[in-house]
């Protein structure tokens, strides 16, 4: 597999999830919905836009890593990939929480 190099693309978008327009980020990129935490499945390395899947990247999780804080842990609804991505200043907090308590459970 060929490694590429991290791509920054910080884009607005509409949450294909709960339908709300989602600002740009600002410092790095906006990989997920800052109000219902969920993404889309469009890298194969992050930023190259490169999947062909386009499905629905559900959150399912968090851990916490020393270098990036806290990590969302999300599953594909479409293909069963997990991907994971560092939370975003704006995310929504009572969200976090919630995925901080669901342990091993992917409901």
């Amino acid at each position: 597999m060929e490694h590429r190099n991290f791509v920054e693309i910080d884009e607005e978008f509409v949450c294909e999830y709960c339908g709300r327009n989602v600002p740009k980020l600002g410092y790095s990129c906006r990989n997920h919905c800052p109000y219902c935490l969920h993404s889309k499945h469009v890298d194969k390395n992050p930023g190259d836009r490169q999947e062909t899947c386009q499905g629905l990247l559900k959150p399912i999780g968090l851990e916490i890593n020393s270098k990036k804080g806290y990590v969302i842990i999300f599953e594909c609804k479409k293909c069963g990939a997990i991907r994971k991505n560092k939370m975003a200043k704006d995310d929504n907090m009572d969200l976090i929480i919630q995925l901080s308590t669901l342990g091993d459970r992917h409901e």
